[in-house]
């Protein structure tokens, strides 16, 4: 991949949607992890630095003290304001409903609550809220519905996560963020890799094989394993949903 050419479009094409939407400020939630700091990296070059505010949005005892720290740090190198809100006390209201929420509702929620604090932010300073989701998560649909995918653009949607690294290397984000193992922080443990059943680089090639049009027993005939390909394909489909409009019941 041209990092350099890569770079440029990605700038540009930012640059030209928020000109195009007469808005000047974006808000972005910060995790300390790769996808988000090339996100906010790329929309501080579009629109300048000074327009980009930063919401670090941990859980108490889960978030890890390392990535609060690695997201503040980026902020300062960014040269962009951040602000750190915990998100505990917007879910402690759940423990009074008249059902046992469970392990996965909780996550969700979570997630939630983080797209709302965006949205407020951004319906104060009138900005557009950051979406941090790279290829392989959309397609796979490894977001949260209304969640981490709530958002008004996706600046890094277009590469894939094996790509991403190449081309935050080019801009300068900080080693320690670019090597660390992804994790959405889910549950204490939690990796992203180990939730997915494949290393991103094995999901990467099965999907850009996906992506050309070639089927299940084309990719298996790789030398890819039919039981991780299997559940590729399997999550492509089931998370459909997520990557379209809500279903319309039609009367005509």
């Amino acid at each position: 991949m041209d990092n350099q050419a890569v770079c440029k479009k990605l700038i540009n094409g930012i640059r030209h949607y928020f000109t195009k939407n007469n808005v000047k400020k974006a808000v972005v939630g910060l995790s300390g992890g790769i996808d988000s700091s090339l996100s906010a990296k790329l929309v501080a070059d579009a629109i300048g630095k000074e327009n980009v505010h930063g919401l670090i949005m941990p859980r108490k005892w889960l978030s890890s003290q390392e990535n609060i720290n690695d997201a503040r740090e980026l902020c300062k190198w960014i040269g962009m304001n951040c602000s750190i809100v915990y998100v505990n006390k917007f879910l402690e209201g759940f423990s009074e409903a008249d059902w046992k929420q469970s392990k996965i509702a909780e996550m969700n929620a979570a997630s939630r609550i983080r797209a709302i604090i965006l949205y407020n932010y951004a319906n104060t300073h009138n900005a557009l809220v950051i979406g941090t989701s790279n290829k392989t998560e959309i397609l796979l649909g490894y977001f949260t519905k209304y969640g981490d995918g709530a958002v008004d653009i996706e600046v890094i949607g277009e590469l894939f996560k094996t790509d991403e690294r190449g081309l935050a290397k080019f801009l300068g984000i900080p080693e320690n963020i670019i090597n660390k193992t992804p994790t959405a922080e889910l549950y204490h443990g939690q990796t992203d890799e180990e939730e997915l059943g494949a290393s991103y680089g094995e999901l990467d090639k099965i999907l850009k094989l996906r992506v050309k049009g070639k089927n299940v027993k084309e990719i298996i005939d790789k030398g890819f394993d039919r039981k991780i390909v299997e559940n590729v394909i399997g999550r492509i489909k089931s998370n459909e949903h997520k990557r379209n409009m809500p279903f319309v019941v039609r009367i005509s």
